[in-house]
């Protein structure tokens, strides 16, 4: 935080008078916190959005893989009855 102090002594008329300037600054720490917390938060939320389509993927090739054996097992049972009979 930047501060700023000026003080300025006035004698008129044989009395003394006293100004006090002070400035304060902050703004700009506080609004580049607000930027980064913002883009922590985009990223974070594209990972969670990744990895949530990793997961779909994933469930749609393990159903897929077993639609298959499934049908390999169907196929493997008809040829067995053809074949007892």
């Amino acid at each position: 935080m930047a501060e700023e102090r000026v003080v300025h002594e006035h004698v008129v008329s044989d009395a003394p008078h006293t100004t006090v300037i002070e400035r304060r600054g902050g703004g700009g720490g506080t609004a580049l916190l607000a930027v980064i917390l913002l883009i922590a938060v985009v990223i974070g939320g594209y990972f969670l959005l990744n990895s949530s389509r990793n997961d779909d993927a994933r469930t749609s090739a393990v159903t897929s893989a077993a639609k298959s054996v499934g049908s390999a097992a169907d196929k493997a049972g008809t040829a067995v009855e053809k074949a007892a009979d």
